[in-house]
């Protein structure tokens, strides 16, 4: 209870704070009276709104930030293959939607594991510390595409996946090694049609979750595998989830229309079969001025962070909501656009004195106020978002010498870059770097920075990316500085997985002499058999990359969501579960009188 007074009295400040700024919108569900008046009404369980009772049909139509097609096999491309195939083919645990939204809001990239619940496994159990029983539900058809032709998913298909992403199929050891890769699995094995059980080597937290909602879990067709030998064709993907992947036109759209045949019903409104709108169509669209004029003029009906495509920039977002007031605002604390990764095993980078320095550089606060309008969080913080309540290293815990490179000071950044052996030249620069923008986020405030850096004597040039570029610079380690998130609030277990790559093999005189620290923390955590030690292994690894300063840290602002007020069904809701985000719009639906009242 207490909690969930916590969460109103914090919902109302930053309403407040919105109204103050200019930022605010009615929440989800919320009409005008006269389009409500005669329209039959329900309460959102989870909320205690009033909405207008679902209804089906209609297209609902979001735009996505990626013209070029991603391998679509989890096997080559891990979870960039979600932004294919998620929404059509599912995986065995997914979110409880049913839940109040005032003990989790389904608005941060961060899932709690004791939040899971049944999808393609209707239960599971562990009756031993090294046993994890799946049973799968029955009556869950393939979609009636060749090869599959409609029929029943068994066991058999779910252990053909998880093989598969163990390294076990025929295709060897897949080329992305997530969370299931580095589980230390005994064996998998389907002991009926309706039944896994997953023996372990040793005990792990982390095994239910990665397995149920994992980056790579997608449970995947056999005889398509089998049969093309990947999964990496458009074409051939056919699942078992809310929609069929129908159309994709190259750098245009991509369309998923509605699979009949799905078994699942709406958490909310049980006696409700999902998904409500007969089309989710995502318009390939990454540029700002394009982005705000389809919304403006309803050629999309949301800006979601799903498609890359959430709203950073405070300025925009005043902008938006002087000319459409009634929009829907969902703000989200997720990803930390503007952190930076330094590359560390070349120079200058590999100085801690002129990683350093690039944080001193930065006056945060005076960012936020300018920037931001106050709507940031400026605290000093490490990789780990301060939303993941135990996990993370609070600011005031971190030793006095540390805290002090995270502070606000020119004058100490120069000091350091020039007792590393990068003086001031005749044109007053120190040396010249790049920073490899990932398109998604704002560029504004990349630009922002690269003007503090400039005046402690660092050129910073901006080379913006599209996603696929950005993954390959930054996993093969060919930039200089990237974009990387920092604070953010996704899973523990991804975060450490994710900064794996910056500690594992990098020498003791680059991290300080911590490099087996790092991998004792990092390994612990994956091993850990208790909550509490995998939280103490975390805050570990967080102080790590903290201390040795591998990244640089900017404020953190909320990214902005939109929907238009016909769009009911969504209170600011990021998705249902990780990694798998498009089936959140089977919960959507259409208002299609208010659309058309509304001109439309």
């Amino acid at each position: 209870m207490q909690h969930a007074v916590f969460r109103k009295i914090l919902a109302v400040l930053f309403g407040l704070v919105l109204a103050a700024t200019g930022l605010w919108a009615s929440p989800a569900g919320e009409e005008e009276p006269a389009a409500a008046m005669e329209k039959e009404m329900v309460t959102d369980p989870t909320t205690g709104n009033q909405v207008v009772a679902p209804s089906y049909g209609g297209t609902l139509t979001l735009p996505y930030n990626q013209k070029d097609l991603a391998p679509i096999d989890p096997f080559y491309d891990g979870g960039r293959a979600q932004w294919w195939i998620s929404g059509v083919n599912d995986k065995l645990g997914i979110g409880n939607w049913a839940i109040d939204r005032d003990k989790f809001g389904f608005n941060s990239g961060f899932f709690p594991s004791d939040l899971l619940t049944g999808n393609l496994a209707e239960s599971w159990e562990t009756p031993d510390p090294l046993t994890i029983v799946f049973h799968i539900r029955q009556g869950v058809r393939w979609q009636d595409k060749p090869p599959m032709n409609g029929r029943e998913l068994t066991a058999q298909d779910v252990e053909f996946t998880l093989k598969r992403i163990k390294g076990w199929g025929k295709e060897g050891e897949p080329t992305q090694r997530f969370e299931i890769f580095r589980m230390p699995v005994e064996s998998i094995t389907a002991t009926d049609k309706w039944t896994v059980v997953v023996k372990m080597e040793e005990p792990s937290l982390e095994a239910v979750p990665s397995f149920a909602t994992g980056t790579m879990a997608f449970i995947l067709p056999p005889e398509v595998i089998e049969q093309h030998g990947d999964y990496r064709d458009w074409r051939n993907v056919v699942g078992t989830g809310p929609f069929l992947l129908t159309d994709i036109v190259e750098g245009v759209s991509m369309t998923r229309t509605k699979n009949p045949d799905y078994w699942g019903h709406d958490e909310k409104y049980p006696e409700n079969r999902l998904p409500y709108v007969d089309e989710v169509r995502h318009l390939f669209m990454g540029d700002e001025a394009t982005l705000l004029a389809a919304l403006r003029s309803a050629q999309i009906d949301m800006i979601h962070l799903s498609g890359g495509t959430a709203i950073g920039s405070v300025d925009t977002v005043r902008s938006l909501q002087r000319t459409n007031p009634e929009l829907q605002l969902g703000p989200t604390w997720f990803y930390n656009g503007s952190a930076a990764a330094m590359n560390i095993r070349k120079p200058p980078f590999d100085d801690i004195r002129v990683r350093q320095a690039m944080q001193m550089a930065l006056d945060l606060e005076t960012i936020n106020e300018t920037y931001y309008g106050g709507l940031a969080r400026t605290t000093p913080k490490g990789v780990m978002g301060q939303e993941l309540t135990g996990f993370h290293v609070p600011f005031e815990q971190w030793p006095e010498e540390v805290k002090k490179t995270y502070r606000y000071d020119p004058d100490g950044a120069e000091a350091l870059l020039d007792a590393a052996g990068y003086p001031r030249g005749a044109d007053g620069v120190r040396f010249k770097t790049s920073y490899v923008f990932r398109n998604v986020f704002d560029i504004g405030i990349i630009e922002v920075h690269a003007g503090y850096w400039d005046a402690i004597g660092v050129a910073v040039e901006i080379i913006t990316s599209d996603s696929p570029t950005w993954t390959a610079l930054i996993t093969d380690r060919s930039y200089e500085m990237g974009t990387l998130g920092g604070g953010s609030s996704v899973s523990p277990s991804v975060i450490v997985g994710w900064y794996s790559w910056v500690a594992k093999g990098v020498s003791a005189e680059v991290a300080g002499g911590g490099a087996p620290e790092a991998d004792a923390a990092h390994d612990g955590f994956f091993a850990a058999t208790t909550v509490e030690e995998q939280q103490r292994f975390a805050r570990d690894y967080d102080m790590f990359i903290i201390r040795n300063q591998f990244t640089v840290q900017g404020p953190k602002a909320p990214n902005f969501q939109f929907a238009h007020p016909w769009v009911i069904g969504w209170n600011g809701e990021l998705n249902v579960s990780g990694w798998n985000d498009f089936n959140i719009f089977a919960r959507f639906w259409i208002d299609q009188d208010l659309k058309r009242e509304m001109g439309f």
